[in-house]
This record gives C-alpha cells, structure tokens and sequence, in this order.
C-alpha cells in the first residue's frame, strides 16, 4: 500500500488592493455606462456648478428622512454645497422622529409578505409603516406634538405667526430635544439645516403627521389656523430668496424623487418672468432629478427635463439629467461623489 499522501492545497492569498478605495473612484471607475454612467456626469456638473459659484436647491419627496438620508445630506449642508431646500412635510417631520425615536423604530425587512392581519398588528401596536420601516406612534409623532403645540400656543399669545419649518427650528434650537437624541446629532440634517438657518420651502405641510394634528386643535379651538404661515406665503419667500441668489453662475435645481416637493418650487420661475414681468430673471441652471416614476397619465414627476423648457423652467443650455432609479441608493452616493469621499 502506498504511503504517498496527498498534495496539500494551498489556499491562495488575497491581499487587498489598498488603493482607490474611496467611493468617488469606485464610482469613476465601474458607473461607465446608462443610469450609472449619468450618477457620474450628473455628479461632476454639480461640482463645476459649485465651483463657478453657482447655488443649489435640494428637493425631497418620498420618504428620504426615514431612509436617513440625513446621514449625507447633513454633511452636504454643512459643506455648502446646498442653499436652500423644499421638502414635504412628512420629510420635515421625520427627521426629526428619527431623532428623537431611532431605537424604538422596528425594520421589518420582509415587510411584502406581511398579511393585512400582520398591519393590523401593527398599527394597534403603535407603528406607522412606511416600507420596511416602522415609525412609533408615541415616542416618535406624540412626544414631538407635546413639544410643538406649547410653541404653537407662544406664538398665538403673542400675536405671532411663523412658517411650519420655523417652529422646528425654534425647537430644535431651543435644546430641549437633547434629553431623546438616539443617534449622533450630526445624522440629522434639519438640525444641520437649523444651525446654518438654511432657508426651506415646505409646500402643502398640512399633508403631514403633525400638519393634520395642527388641524385637530384648530377644529377644537384651541388654535387659530392663521399661527401657522401658509403654502403661499412659502412661494412668497422663495420668490424673495430667488432673485437675491441667481446672479452669477445661478441656481441649480436637484430633484429627489417627484411630486409637490420639486413641483412647486421649480414654477418660481415662470412666475416671476410670466406674471411678476421681472424679464431678466434668470432660469435655473442645472437640473437633476432622480426618479423612477413614468410620464403615464401626463405625470410631471416623470417628464422629461426638456419639457420643463416649454414651461419657461429651463432653457435649452441647461444641464439636465435624469436618473431612473432609486434615490435612497443613488442619493447617498452622488453626496459622496460630490463631497469627494
């Protein structure tokens, strides 16, 4: 009987390649061609339009503060590469639940083959569900409320009225959410925002959580509706803030997702060119939208840019892209792109 054993296989050794290994080259190197291709093309426009001196407006739809997109875009504050942002109001909302409530909230990443008995559950638990993530009804929505309606009753004593982002401001501002924080304060991008007082455009707020709560207590009385500063005096802002800003290089225009939060914002500009007759007003200068949503039933979410240049929005020189995919992976990425991670 032979004796010969056998041949040992070495396993070979990997050794990590330690260079370009920052998300920029990652991106440079691998994103070549169709919605990878334009993240890059998209990414490298931002940055020239930065570094020209031109402005930027950030719009959030969907739910982007619940999929803590504030982990980047709270570095993008606070680096200037954005100088004013419209959002909706549940995006306004739910950064700060996020904030305030991270460790309650519960992922349930199978959330598709939950049964309507399996929602059910949850709502008489106290969830809220958006996707796979569930926001908790009283230490997230009820313990901001507390807070918020004492600044809503200050401001109606004192004869005051103040915008739907102001009053989170205020009370971001004030300290008094410190004693809840369940995650690093610098994740959060309204308290970013706040502490820049970066202007914010919140069209239709009273779509929200705490928008239909501010609505409960004006149909008991114990508020009056005029505290809270309107959706038109929001464009009323905008439409200050705009001609203050879009001189040099101009203002661009990136989009998150469709819907009122990039809607309404995006027609400051006809306006003033069409019915305030301001002539020389500039037209946004770049334009990016990420978006899966499709032009069916003449949806304006997923138009394309160009038609946006028959509405007085864009001229024909404007950069614009378009990103059919999903903003909570392609967001994230651009910031880093664009912060130079």
């Amino acid at each position: 009987m032979s004796t010969t054993s056998k041949p040992t296989l070495e396993k070979p050794v990997i050794k990590p390649d330690k260079t370009n290994k920052s998300i920029s080259s990652f991106i440079d190197k691998h994103y070549r061609h169709f919605n990878a291709a334009t993240i890059v093309d998209a990414s490298k426009a931002y940055i020239t339009h930065m570094n020209a001196g031109g402005k930027m407006m950030i719009t959030l739809a969907g739910a982007m503060s619940t999929a803590e997109l504030g982990v980047s875009l709270a570095e993008m504050i606070r680096n200037n590469k954005v100088q004013i942002i419209s959002c909706t109001g549940a995006n306004l909302e739910e950064d700060v639940f996020n904030l305030v409530a991270h460790d309650h909230y519960k992922r349930i990443p199978g959330y598709r083959d939950l049964s309507p008995q399996d929602e059910w559950k949850l709502f008489e638990g106290g969830f809220n569900r958006v996707t796979d993530t569930c926001i908790p009804e009283e230490e997230a929505m009820r313990r901001i409320e507390r807070h918020l309606i004492k600044l809503w009753k200050q401001a109606q004593a004192k004869g005051e009225r103040h915008l739907p982002h102001e009053f989170f401001y205020q009370l971001l501002l004030s300290g008094e959410l410190e004693q809840y924080y369940q995650i690093d304060p610098k994740d959060s991008w309204l308290l970013a925002a706040a502490e820049k007082n970066l202007p914010i455009i919140v069209p239709g707020w009273e779509d929200s959580t705490l928008g239909n709560v501010f609505a409960s207590y004006c149909l008991s009385g114990e508020l009056k509706p005029t505290v809270m500063k309107s959706g038109i005096e929001y464009m009323m802002l905008l439409a200050d803030w705009y001609p203050k800003n879009c001189g040099g290089k101009g203002v661009g225009f990136y989009q998150v997702g469709g819907g009122i939060a990039g809607d309404f914002p995006i027609c400051v500009v006809p306006m003033l060119i069409q019915d305030m007759k301001i002539k020389n007003t500039p037209f946004w200068s770049y334009f990016c939208q990420i978006s899966d949503s499709t032009t069916s039933y003449g949806s304006y979410s997923g138009a394309v840019p160009n038609e946006k240049i028959t509405w007085g929005k864009l001229n024909p020189d404007t950069p614009r892209f378009v990103i059919e995919s999903d903003a909570s992976i392609v967001a994230p990425l651009m910031f880093a792109y664009i912060l130079g991670w």
